[in-house]
């Protein structure tokens, strides 16, 4: 206590000439309606501009009085409108901030502190990131927000330091990653509805910087932004849902990174993931199986100018032709062959209304449990009746079927209903990451529409929603082991308030889906899911960020301490110390599984490719690190047609190295050529079968 009073004392002093503090006294009471409060300080006299060399906001100063300082969420507003998170929820159950400083420069980070606050403290968001140019002379706000009720507190006072020392700025001038620049002139996004924005990319290509100066050169046009998610909505880097629109203001289609065009798209934010990749990885990993997964772009974002970080820009859940592939379904198809589909359902912790209905089934294992599913596709509002009785019958034959005495049986069981094998690696994408909100929240079904002499089954996914995953959490004992033990599958054991379905638990008495696990799981982990391609998969991915990683954790400072998912093991406080922890969590998840996969682990392996067609499915190749420095690993999977020559070409098509397969796969020196985008071929017997883009960063 004596040292932090000696740091403020020092830092008061040290100041004394320079800087120029303004201070709000009147302060006022914090309402207990979860609607923010505003207590103004109205600065002026001050240069018309600030920034982070000569003159800007060096540090905020508050004093408030609540019994329960983790109920609290404080920002501090500019003229400009920009709004940023000192501390949200933070403090356990102590009460107030006293003589608080938030100061960039503490190394003790508010989230990690513990009530009453006082002293300094690093803010959730950095105080930086005013100092951008803009003119401080007008109003600024505290907004403080109380979540509870019964509890009353007030604001005593607060004020802002400005000084000849400011805080740093994030110097943003240049990116291997596209950027993106959200304009919403100065309005807030509000979680719903949507307001009106504009949007522009800037992305140059694989292996090229891109400027926040250079022209647009990707999206360019209107937009309409809220704030999405549910748990994530309350996150500092707040994510958001956006969709294109025309000139006329209305939704239309375009294509984002050169991803296939539609209007719905996310902007996940990764407050929740250091690694970057947790989403991009599962997602990944589901298309190498051969379904559909959202496709992502890690970009860096600027809204209203301000930097807000890493964001994954992905594609929302739909029905598309290029994202679920299954039938329109229109309020005028109610019979016949037409009323079958297609159709996407999900579970996601229903409340009730008429959004979706309550099983007629109970889980197995827990029967007390009530569960439920949502009209995802067509919407609550365009669904008919005659649809939703067609839905809620289908499903009820399939869990007729399935906990039936037969359900075994392949003509009378519950098999007739599904694409097991989409069941399966559904199984496994979300068991390999230990993701329980797979199985209780953010778990998708699709069916598409029959034909004549032809059900078309319930097939399980896309994934999604993967933040809480690949970590043990302190939630339940499921989740919280560190050996990598543990069934995710087995989510309602964790308590009624999960809404599982619970099918897996019934499936997997099924010793025919038993065997195909296991083999589907021993035929992947030879390819998809070896060490090294997911190892490979990381460590390029890691290369790829490293430099916005950088300027991402000084906007975010959340390496040191666990924010988000309440996580058990220690944060290593670097970047590359989560790559590690996650790759080591990884390992140990990838070895209980090996372990402990029923079914007969006696799997034939998969059939050579003896086709005289060249398709590069023939041809199951892994090369890592991509972006590569010296040298990069070509490998090729097993049970898989072997290549004879591999050939790196520039994107003239000038031959470069060449060199022939090695049935271990080659580790190709390319530390003599120059950054850029080169080509690797794969070739048998002269026909090029696999080009793969290969990205040399030196």
């Amino acid at each position: 206590m004596k040292k932090h009073l000696l740091l403020i004392s020092f830092i008061l002093f040290a100041f004394a000439i320079s800087a120029q503090t303004f201070t709000n006294t009147a302060g006022g009471a914090i309402t207990d309606n979860n609607q923010y409060c505003y207590y103004p300080i109205t600065v002026s006299g001050l240069p018309s501009s600030i920034d982070a060399v000569s003159f800007g906001l060096e540090y905020v100063t508050i004093n408030i009085n609540h019994p329960s300082d983790n109920q609290l969420r404080i920002k501090l507003q500019a003229p400009d409108g920009s709004i940023y998170f000192l501390s949200t929820f933070n403090g356990g159950t102590g009460a107030n901030y006293t003589n608080t400083i938030f100061h960039d420069t503490s190394t003790v980070p508010v989230t990690s502190g513990v009530a009453p606050f006082t002293g300094i403290y690093k803010p959730e968001n950095t105080i930086a990131s005013f100092n951008n140019n803009q003119n401080p002379n007008n109003v600024w706000n505290l907004m403080v927000r109380d979540q509870t009720t019964g509890l009353i507190g007030n604001v005593v006072s607060w004020s802002l330091t400005f000084s000849n020392t400011p805080a740093g700025y994030i110097n943003f001038s240049a990116t291997n990653l596209p950027i993106v620049i959200i304009n919403t002139n100065g309005v807030a996004i509000p979680n719903n509805p949507k307001i009106d924005g504009t949007m522009g990319i800037i992305y140059n290509g694989p292996g090229m910087m891109n400027h926040p100066t250079d022209s647009i050169n990707d999206y360019n046009g209107k937009i309409g932004i809220e704030i999405r998610g549910a748990s994530s909505s309350w996150y500092p880097q707040v994510p958001y849902g956006f969709e294109t629109r025309d000139t006329s203001n209305v939704q239309a289609d375009a294509s984002i990174l050169s991803m296939p065009a539609e209007h719905d798209w996310c902007l996940i934010s990764n407050w929740n993931d250091k690694v970057f990749i947790r989403n991009t990885l599962a997602y990944h990993l589901s298309r190498k199986m051969g379904h559909y997964a959202p496709r992502t772009r890690l970009v860096e974002v600027l809204l209203n100018g301000t930097y807000e970080g890493i964001y994954v820009l992905s594609e929302k859940i739909k029905r598309d032709s290029n994202r679920v592939s299954i039938a329109n379904l229109d309020s005028t198809e109610n019979t016949g062959l037409n009323v079958t589909g297609g159709y996407i359902l999900q579970n996601n912790l229903w409340g009730g209304g008429t959004d979706g209905w309550q099983l007629q089934y109970h889980p197995i294992d827990h029967p007390t449990f009530n569960t439920h599913l949502l009209y995802e596709y067509p919407k609550v509002l365009n669904i008919t009746d005659t649809q939703k009785t067609y839905i809620q019958a289908f499903i009820n034959d399939f869990e007729t079927a399935l906990y039936g005495p037969n359900f075994q049986d392949s003509a009378t069981g519950y098999r007739k209903y599904i694409g097991m094998n989409s069941f399966i690696d559904y199984l496994i994408v979300n068991e390999l990451s230990r993701n329980g909100d797979g199985f209780k929240k953010s778990q998708f079904y699709h069916k598409g529409k029959d034909s004549t002499g032809y059900i078309s089954p319930l097939k399980a996914g896309p994934v999604w929603d993967f933040d809480w995953a690949w970590k043990d959490i302190n939630e339940c004992s499921i989740f919280a082991a560190t050996d990598g033990s543990g069934w995710s599958y087995k989510v309602n054991d964790c308590g009624p308030d999960n809404n599982s379905t619970g099918w897996m638990v019934r499936m997997m008495d099924d010793t025919t889906f038993q065997n195909n696990f296991r083999c589907r799981w021993d035929n992947f982990r030879t390819t998809i899911l070896s060490d090294s391609a997911l190892y490979g998969y990381i460590d390029s991915m890691t290369v790829y960020l490293n430099a916005s990683q950088a300027r991402h954790f000084q906007k975010w400072a959340t390496l040191g301490y666990n924010n988000g998912t309440p996580e058990i093991e220690p944060d290593p406080g670097t970047y590359l110390g989560e790559v590690q922890a996650f790759k080591d969590w990884i390992s140990r998840r990838l070895a209980w599984l090996d372990a402990n996969i029923p079914g007969n682990p006696n799997c034939p392996s998969p059939p050579v490719v003896t086709v005289n067609v060249k398709t590069e499915e023939n041809y199951f190749i892994s090369m890592y690190p991509n972006p590569a420095n010296e040298t990069v690993k070509i490998q090729f999977a097993h049970g898989y047609k072997m290549p004879d020559i591999i050939t790196i070409t520039d994107i003239t098509g000038k031959i470069l190295m060449q060199e022939k397969a090695n049935n271990g796969g080659n580790i190709i020196n390319i530390s003599a050529l120059k950054n850029g985008i080169y080509f690797c071929k794969i070739a048998d017997k002269n026909a090029v079968v696999r080009t793969e883009k290969l990205v040399v960063i030196h």
